[in-house]
């Protein structure tokens, strides 16, 4: 029995026990807040920053991505119970100084890396490439960055599927936005005519033709009443047409909205008190002048002249000031 309770004692000594939290840590240089905050859906915590930078906190978790904000910028972070990480970086060259040390330490390079390798490798020209340029740059992308995944080898099963997905998902996403953008180029360059809409509901009563604006220059703004971004022009856009309210151009305002929030439109319109010509289109993201013009993403700008020909398929915004530039050099 004595030699029984004594091996039970050096098992008991020699057994690790495993912690059930992350303690996560780290170093700021030039800290933009006193405090971070890691989250994702259904969890938010906030850890509070030292004068010198520094950090350190434990806390249960699921075993998830989470992002973390210092107050300036984001980036993703990976976690499992059990983890016990420290980061560096400086907010001076966010991205490029992020590094993890400990126990967790893997996974969360490969995320920083990965990163600093997706900004390297989309950050392309497309002015003189066509669609097959475009796939095959695209292709090159993935390849690379699937390359470097497969030369990772203690990884967690979690951040291999991700990352594959994730690859998969980035380079879908820029086929898509940046095909757009070629074929507009190709479709609809300087000088063609722009496609057209008809009896578009007017916000002051009757409807509205873009054939009945010919004779002057028009500035298209497509948004809806949901889109953040779109609302955030529109103080901008107010005072472009103050400033060129004299001038031969038209501003005419598009909105998608689905028929359901056509009463959110009129109130918005009138609240607001919103110039130029308002308009509804018949068929939100389904109508044709939207299709025409491979709009997909709102706010849009359109810039069209006297003579109901393209300027600019996607002109700049109204907080923009080349757009100012532009219409200097025109009118």
């Amino acid at each position: 029995m004595l030699f029984l309770f004594a091996g039970l004692l050096l098992i008991g000594c020699q057994t690790e026990v495993k912690k059930d939290y992350v303690t996560f840590s780290g170093k700021i240089t030039n800290k933009n807040s006193d405090s971070i905050v890691l989250s994702k859906k259904g969890f938010k915590r906030v850890i509070p920053v030292n004068e010198d930078g520094t950090f350190s906190d434990t806390l249960k978790v699921d075993t998830d991505f989470y992002t973390f904000y210092d107050g300036g910028e984001y980036t993703g972070l990976y976690l499992k119970n059990g983890y016990d990480l420290h980061m560096t970086l400086d907010t001076e060259q966010f991205d490029e100084t992020i590094a993890y040390t400990g126990e967790g330490a893997d996974n969360n390079n490969y995320l920083a890396e990965e990163a600093r390798m997706k900004e390297k490798l989309l950050d392309f020209d497309i002015d003189e490439m066509d669609a097959a340029g475009l796939d095959a740059k695209l292709t090159s992308v993935a390849d690379e960055l699937n390359a470097y995944l497969d030369k990772q080898t203690t990884l967690d099963t979690m951040v291999v599927n991700d990352a594959k997905k994730g690859i998969e998902g980035t380079v879908k996403s820029y086929k898509g936005y940046l095909g757009d953008l070629i074929a507009l180029r190709t479709n609809l360059p300087k000088g063609s005519p722009s496609p057209t809409f008809s009896n578009y509901e007017n916000h002051a009563g009757g409807t509205t033709s873009l054939e009945e604006l010919k004779g002057k220059y028009v500035y298209i703004d497509v948004w809806a009443t949901w889109c953040g971004p779109c609302k955030a022009e529109i103080p901008h856009l107010k005072q472009v047409e103050a400033d060129y309210h004299d001038k031969n151009i038209e501003f005419v305002s598009v909105s998608i909205d689905r028929p359901k929030d056509h009463d959110k439109w009129i109130a918005m319109v009138t609240d607001k008190e919103l110039g130029g010509v308002q308009l509804f289109a018949d068929n939100n993201w389904e109508s044709k002048f939207v299709k025409d013009y491979y709009i997909k993403g709102i706010p849009r700008f359109i810039l069209i002249d006297p003579d109901g020909n393209i300027i600019s398929p996607n002109a700049p915004r109204p907080s923009n000031p080349e757009l100012r530039t532009m219409l200097d050099e025109m009118i």
